[in-house]
């Protein structure tokens, strides 16, 4: 059992697979994380969300001094298209208007009303990450804002599932992080030893809950790599829907060989151009390891729509390789 990292009531279903692995190095002291506490915390804000499905806390992250903000779609859901007010570092607080959301990448960019000369965060790059890199984790778990946490990386390309208060199924290829985070961390940054922002906290693994109440941290964090939210927050802020690369099959768990099992293609996919057919198992996406219908999810969602991906599979007993061109959940303009 487990939880997203907010303080609603509301419980999801996570479920963390596939491995990885890379490098590992360690950054930074004590002073660097009181450097980074102090340059970054002006730029995460507390979100309280009210309406008519419930309340809860969340935290986001100040893109633009006039107020923009980005957050996890369940944290401004947790409402029901409530009121949510943002509260800043310095005790301030706005009402908060809804730019966008997407569900399927558990994404919301909103806009704090009448605010100005806000600190913006710096935005790193999630792409050169390697296991055992240091981090910090900042937002307001349990509401107690501006909370600061440390740990590393401890696992790239983690793919993730959850099922948020909308009921929207989503699986996030994730950042996995031991620094702990706790119900009300989610939509705040976890940065690199330089303070920029390099993963969007969104979840967490729990052994379970009892009473009704949710489970705290048990070192199993997770956040959404910065690279793959920047094109989605882009599209958002235009007034835009976030689009979704497709490989346009239906899918399950395969054991033997281990990968994911094609039950069916759909016609004009971008699987069936690339002659994909049911029963074949799919076992890399590039050079990563697909073992469950979640991994294949997620490394297709990792991608942009058009662009051109490597894929191994199994048909009968043999190995087989094709270049796919990737598709879009939504139609071309």
């Amino acid at each position: 059992s487990s939880d997203n990292a907010d303080s609603s009531a509301v419980g999801t279903v996570l479920t963390p697979s596939s491995d990885s692995s890379s490098d590992s190095s360690d950054s930074g002291s004590s002073n660097s994380v009181e450097a980074i506490a102090k340059a970054v915390t002006p730029s995460v804000v507390l979100l309280e969300v009210s309406g008519p499905q419930g309340s809860g806390e969340g935290s986001g992250i100040i893109l633009s001094s006039d107020g923009t903000i980005l957050t996890n779609n369940h944290v401004v859901a947790a409402g029901g298209g409530g009121q949510i007010r943002a509260v800043f570092s310095d005790g301030s607080t706005a009402a908060v208007k809804v730019v966008g959301t997407d569900p399927v990448t558990d994404l919301a960019v909103v806009k704090a009303q009448g605010v100005s000369g806000l600190k913006a965060a710096t935005l790193g790059s999630s792409s050169r990450l390697q296991v055992g890199e240091s981090v910090v984790a900042i937002g307001a778990p349990l509401g107690l804002q501006g909370t600061v946490t440390t740990g590393i990386v401890s696992a790239l390309d983690r793919p993730v599932s959850s099922t948020g208060e909308t009921g929207q199924a989503t699986v996030i290829d994730a950042l996995q992080t031991d620094a702990p985070i706790n119900p009300g961390n989610s939509g705040g940054p976890l940065v690199d030893m330089q303070g920029r922002v390099i993963g969007i906290n969104s979840a967490i693994a729990s052994l379970g809950s009892s009473m009704g109440s949710q489970s705290g941290s048990i070192g199993l964090g997770f956040a959404i790599p910065i690279d793959e939210a920047k094109r989605i927050v882009d599209q958002l802020e235009s007034g835009q829907p976030a689009t979704h690369a497709q490989l346009g099959v239906r899918i399950g768990d395969s054991t033997d060989p281990p990968g994911a099992l094609i039950g069916s293609v759909d016609a004009g996919s971008a699987a069936q151009s690339a002659g994909l057919r049911p029963n074949d198992v799919i076992t890399k996406v590039g050079d990563r390891l697909v073992n469950s219908s979640d991994a294949l999810v997620a490394a297709i969602r990792s991608q942009s729509p058009g662009a051109e991906v490597s894929l191994t599979y199994v048909r009968g007993s043999k190995d087989q390789t094709v270049t796919v061109t990737l598709g879009s959940d939504q139609p071309a303009a």
